[in-house]
């Protein structure tokens, strides 16, 4: 079952989607996608597959098709950079960049569908000095 979710804070609109597949609640919000344990005991113990910055790779948060890649292999990325838009159950979604980077991997390309966990975009970390 999919739920959508609208919150105001500080005069600012957030639109979340939550979903539950098999033993996992998925959750998108503002171009990330956190991922729950369904676990019985209501206990919740949250990992983001963005990374919250230690991911190098952007995932599909549902099936959906890309109709916009903001990057390319080579591009370099900050954090919180737009890396490409999403259309899914007619809503679009920006996927952001959670590291800095070189765009290593576009895995597909604009109007391509993709699966519920695809493998987009990989990220080449920034070498720390």
């Amino acid at each position: 079952m999919i739920q959508k979710f609208e919150k105001k804070i500080d005069n600012q609109l957030h639109k979340a989607i939550a979903e539950r597949v098999e033993d996992k609640v998925w959750i998108h919000l503002n171009g990330e996608t956190l991922v729950f344990d369904a676990e019985q005991t209501g206990r919740r113990r949250g990992k983001s597959t963005a990374g919250a910055g230690k991911s190098n790779m952007i995932l599909a948060p549902m099936p959906g098709k890309i109709t916009k890649l903001f990057k390319k292999q080579g591009d370099a990325v900050a954090v919180g950079d737009s890396v490409l838009v999403m259309e899914a159950m007619k809503m679009e979604y920006t996927l952001k960049s959670n590291m800095a980077g070189t765009i290593k991997k576009v895995a597909f390309k604009e109007l391509d569908q993709v699966a519920h966990g695809a493998l987009i975009v990989e990220i080449e970390p920034t070498k720390e000095t």
